[in-house]
């Protein structure tokens, strides 16, 4: 079990839950969930990435529990709709681990899962600190499309090229909103692949937008920690 780290945005007390690595850390990486918010694949992630000897907290979007998936559509709905409050709640939990004793003087990396994903890439459009930002099956488009010189971190992008939530003309429009921002981007398609790639859950939500790959599931992990040694070493 995690530990649980209380932080607030905007009047809405938010838990985070932390995964400490034996020994000392040799990164910080905020990891943003699915649409679900914090559950057990996102707790399985954080302690993947605890095992590799960083210090992880899972942020906390809503403040309040997720009764379903089908529930968190509207609750994501509610949190996105002001594009500015939204980063703001996104940038406390990267401020919440920032402040830990234990993140002092490390590097900060951001990863994010399907709207973790997308949330991590706000992050970076909004000129958050961060050393690297990864998505895993994230949409890719916003309404506040990056300023030039605004992205900070380096961006990996693991996107499966079959997900319905994610087009070609989005993809090629998150290119060109990256190049006009000069931003240092790298962006891994995995063919047939759908969204929630990640998650062996993905088949059991009788979506047909979704859908598990092994395969892309491995090679995006694998491709996020030469990432991260790159940026590391």
């Amino acid at each position: 079990m995690l530990e649980t780290i209380a932080y607030s945005h905007a009047g809405q007390d938010l838990t985070g839950h932390l995964a400490r690595p034996e020994g000392t850390p040799r990164a910080a990486v905020i990891l943003f969930p699915t649409i679900a918010n914090f559950n057990a694949p996102m707790e399985r992630r954080a302690t993947m990435l605890a095992a590799l000897g960083y210090l992880v907290m899972v942020a906390d979007f809503y403040g309040e529990p997720v009764a379903s998936f089908e529930a968190s559509f509207p609750m994501a709905e509610k949190l996105r709709a002001d594009n500015g409050h939204y980063r703001a709640r996104i940038a406390a939990a990267i401020a919440a681990l920032k402040a830990r004793p234990e993140a002092a003087g490390l590097p900060m990396l951001g990863i994010g899962y399907c709207m973790g994903g997308q949330a991590v890439l706000e992050a970076a459009r909004g000129g958050e600190d961060l050393a690297a930002a990864v998505s895993f099956h994230a949409t890719l488009s916003t309404t506040e499309p990056a300023a030039p010189g605004a992205i900070k971190p380096r961006i990996l992008i693991c996107h499966g090229d079959a997900d319905p939530l994610v087009p070609r003309e989005q993809v090629i429009g998150f290119w060109e909103e990256m190049d006009r921002a000069g931003a240092n981007w790298h962006f891994h398609a995995y063919s047939g692949v759908r969204h929630g790639f990640t998650d062996p859950g993905s088949d059991e939500r009788g979506m047909a937008a979704i859908g598990y790959d092994a395969s892309a599931d491995r090679q995006s992990w694998a491709a996020m920690l030469a990432f991260f040694e790159e940026i590391l070493t």
